[in-house]
């Protein structure tokens, strides 16, 4: 009997053999770019605008871009961009090259059952978590921050489009590659390298929007990086626990802010600063 099998769409195929070629690297390319703006264009529109007024109460950190200046956008949409073109292009030919030599299919006969994929999805997301949090980690030495990391660490506030402002090296090596090896290691379908690469570009997004909206991913713990700098390395903090990476952020407001919000009041309502000591004059 024939085995249920995910209903995706891959284009790009080369219809006679089937084999890894330039239509695939390239439908990738605009797969993944497309996904990345998709996600972002809401929280552009929200951000330059500050409209529906109604969501500004959601923003983490209110004071910072509100709203955002139209050069600040500009300089982040053009390093997104050429990240996304200039290394991000010539990164998607080497990991298909290496997908390709590793067996990767593309092929629609070779692609698996939901279930699998989401046990693939699984262990992709633990590859990056440890790709991520030590290339992360690495970027924050001292002695190469500021050569490399420093300009992901321009906005400490971010915003969504922030996810890819990084320099060249650091996009390659700590953005791209992290999320490429779980595919390649399990020499995964495309289409199941797909679910997750969309997957990623939404939770990368979301943790740099600035936004604590209901019933999204909470962005406390990245944005808290952002803010204090030397905490909250990983993307799921299973190593920052594991590393002590996350003391200052488990001791703080932001940490109790740190869940899913399941209704319409704001976590910052939920749990309020609290009162500011007053000094007492004698």
């Amino acid at each position: 009997m024939t085995r249920r099998r995910m209903m995706v769409v891959v284009v790009g195929y080369n219809s006679d053999s089937y084999n890894f070629d330039a239509p695939d690297w390239v439908g990738t390319f605009i797969f993944t770019t497309a996904v990345f703006w998709l996600c972002n264009i809401f929280f552009i529109l929200l951000d330059l605008t500050g409209k529906p007024a109604f969501l500004l109460k959601y923003k983490i950190q209110a004071d910072k871009n509100t709203p955002l200046r139209p050069g600040d956008f500009s300089r982040a949409a053009k390093v997104a961009l050429y990240n996304q073109t200039v290394v991000g292009l010539p990164m998607s030919v080497l990991i298909f090259c290496v997908m390709q030599w590793r067996g990767c299919s593309c092929r629609p006969e070779d692609m698996p059952t939901f279930p699998w994929s989401v046990v693939e999805v699984t262990i992709f997301t633990l590859v990056e978590e440890i790709g991520f949090y030590y290339s992360h980690r690495m970027f924050h030495h001292p002695r190469i921050y500021r050569f490399i990391h420093k300009k992901h660490h321009e906005w400490t506030a971010p915003i969504g489009l922030v996810a890819i402002y990084a320099h060249p090296v650091e996009h390659a090596l700590s953005n791209l590659l992290p999320v490429a090896l779980g595919p390649i290691l399990l020499g995964s379908h495309l289409a199941t390298a797909w679910m997750f690469w969309a997957l990623a570009l939404f939770s990368t997004t979301v943790a740099h929007c600035g936004y604590h909206l209901p019933f999204l991913p909470s962005p406390e713990a990245h944005d808290f990086h952002h803010l204090k700098f030397n905490q909250n390395y990983g993307v799921l903090g299973v190593l920052d626990r594991l590393h002590g990476t996350d003391a200052q952020f488990r001791a703080s407001l932001a940490y109790q802010r740190h869940f899913l919000l399941m209704s319409a009041v704001p976590v910052t309502q939920q749990i309020p600063e609290p009162p500011k000591k007053q000094s007492i004059s004698e």
